[in-house]
């Protein structure tokens, strides 16, 4: 698939999923911008891009920061001339039981990222989306369809997420732009550490525990949920709209 002439917008972009599609999307010939918080990471990143396409636009921001995330779509723009398609991928998990005293923070914290950014950043891009026909791919997850122990402000910010992609998919349908959701299951990046649910030791021992929870006793790579997203943003998927793609390894098969 060439993206030639296109822009991206990546949000989450200094690991994971998002360097991946960020990658990704350099190597098909597309402007990048990435969005991320941890300056270091987005340089490496910057530095993969570069080297299959034209240097990346580098955002360090906080999209959980209203202020910060208002100027993201407006420095992509301003830099490239347009907008073509936004990743919406940024994205954290907390871990909490509903009878803890601190469960409204975490909820909190978990809907500004997962959630409410996502709200923003669409509203912000969709005049420039209209304009040249472009779409949005928002990055799920598998705790939209399942229930998952201490999980609930991640499983009803992913469940809140889903129903967006296919509110905006038909109110943005008459400006000729289409929105979509990848809903990844277990892929390995550093998610868990960051959550603070294992340390770095401890993480390969538990992505190994994941692949037996799967129907084909496997963990993705960020790779393989960077293509799912690269279609869905493609021509290939001119006719896809409002749609969730889940890409899981049939770990909802087994639930």
């Amino acid at each position: 698939m060439s993206f030639s002439g296109k822009v991206v917008l990546v949000t989450g972009a200094s690991s994971g999923i998002g360097a991946a599609t960020a990658v990704l999307f350099s190597g098909s010939g597309a402007r990048v911008a990435l969005v991320g918080r941890n300056e270091a990471k987005l340089s490496n990143v910057a530095e993969k891009c570069a080297a299959r396409s034209a240097h990346p636009l580098v955002i360090k921001a906080d999209v959980a920061n209203e202020e910060e995330a208002k100027t993201i779509v407006q420095k992509t723009v301003d830099h490239f001339g347009q907008l073509d398609i936004l990743v919406n991928n940024a994205g954290i998990a907390r871990y909490a039981s509903v009878s803890e005293p601190n469960i409204l923070e975490i909820f909190d914290i978990v809907m500004k990222t997962n959630l409410r950014s996502v709200v923003q950043l669409t509203n912000l891009a969709a005049p420039h989306l209209a304009a040249t026909k472009g779409n949005i791919v928002n990055v799920s997850s598998i705790a939209a369809h399942t229930v998952l122990q201490n999980s609930a402000p991640y499983c009803v910010s992913k469940v809140g997420l889903d129903h967006f992609t296919r509110c905006a998919a038909l109110e943005l349908a008459s400006s000729g732009v289409r929105v979509n959701s990848v809903n990844p299951g277990p892929v390995r990046t550093d998610i868990l550490e960051a959550s603070g649910l294992v340390t770095a030791d401890q993480s390969d021992e538990t992505w190994d525990k994941m692949k037996v929870m799967t129907a084909l006793n496997n963990v993705s790579e960020p790779s393989e949920i960077a293509d799912v997203i690269a279609f869905l943003a493609s021509d290939k998927a001119r006719s896809i709209t409002g749609s969730i793609y889940v890409s899981d390894n049939g770990f909802l098969l087994k639930k």
